[in-house]
């Protein structure tokens, strides 16, 4: 049975004669996907942890509500649609304004990886496209509002019919397309203007020589080079850090700023976060002996040009898998 199966084939009434042990085993199958989901909706990896625990919660709370009309996933999701709701309801009112998203937080490629595979008339294969998981889809999805978001995810990300995700918010079908309809506006509003050429493939060439020449530069605080590589209207952020910097200048001056320039010794170790290319740097520390975490820049690149740096800080080293030290070299 697959992914989606449904419960008919266990000689159980739904789930309410199933015991915690088979309902477990049952539903981890879809955490990893149930949590991207999450994410997708709340932009922060521990929200979404928050959520998908709630969902297991409430899931074999009313399990017995649960019939095998539909797949086990199908039902799943809805509850954590729902959960993601309520918690939004309950998130302090801090909107996203102005392009920044102060609980964004990354998400590591190896976990997307741990997402089911699935045809391509699965939702799965539309769940984990490149662009709905990029850092820049993920900031215009924050500024719609929590409703139309979830209309969004579901019908656009999901694949799910409107009449479904009209059943799931109790809404009507006509509500649900108007709904669809405000958030793709939204969207179009806070998406880069060049959505048609989104970030290339890591492993693209041209890719891999941008990021190899920006390490480069950035482990020499060449300024110079950096220059180059940014384009006129670059973006950079570091939530939760407030600041967002919008336009070459502006970028290498708040870096300079910061003493950029003035950093001591630097490495770092090429990394993939959100479908995206990063760069993990760790600074020289004499009493430690050792390169310890310091950021980890994020990089969206179009045509030959970095157009965004996402900057998040070292407490998100442990979750990316990124070693805790580098060790000194043998002329340190």
């Amino acid at each position: 049975m697959g992914a989606g199966m449904r419960l008919e084939g266990l000689g159980v009434g739904g789930l309410g004669e199933v015991d915690e042990p088979v309902f477990s085993r049952l539903a981890q199958r879809h955490r990893r996907e149930l949590h991207v989901h999450c994410y997708r909706m709340l932009g922060s990896f521990e929200d979404a942890e928050d959520a998908v625990q709630e969902t297991f919660l409430r899931a074999w709370r009313r399990r017995e509500t649960f019939a095998g009309r539909s797949t086990l996933r199908a039902w799943l999701y809805r509850i954590a649609t729902n959960a993601c709701l309520d918690l939004l309801a309950r998130r302090r009112p801090n909107p996203a304004t102005g392009g920044e998203v102060p609980w964004l937080q990354p998400y590591p490629d190896r976990l997307l990886d741990e997402v089911p595979a699935s045809g391509a008339d699965e939702p799965e294969a539309v769940a984990v496209a490149r662009e709905t998981i990029e850092l820049a889809y993920l900031v215009a999805v924050q500024h719609l509002a929590p409703r139309p978001r979830a209309v969004l995810i579901l019908r656009d990300v999901l694949g799910w019919p409107a009449k479904h995700v009209a059943e799931l918010l109790g809404d009507s079908v006509n509500s649900v397309n108007s709904a669809l309809q405000r958030a793709r506006a939204g969207m179009r509003e806070h998406l880069p203007a060049e959505r048609q050429d989104w970030t290339g493939s890591g492993e693209d060439a041209g890719t891999r020589e941008l990021v190899r020449r920006f390490t480069d530069a950035s482990l020499a605080k060449d300024t110079d080079a950096l220059a180059v590589m940014l384009r006129e209207d670059v973006r950079c952020a570091m939530p939760p850090t407030p600041g967002l910097h919008v336009g070459r200048d502006a970028v290498l001056n708040d870096w300079i700023g910061d003493g950029f320039e003035d950093l001591g010794r630097l490495r770092c170790v090429g990394t993939s976060v959100n479908r995206q290319p990063a760069a993990a740097f760790y600074l020289w520390h004499e009493q430690e002996h050792a390169y310890l975490p310091l950021t980890i820049d994020v990089l969206r690149i179009t045509g030959g040009a970095i157009t965004e740096i996402t900057i998040f800080h070292n407490n998100q080293f442990p979750r990316l898998g990124l070693p805790e030290r580098l060790p000194a070299d043998s002329t340190e």
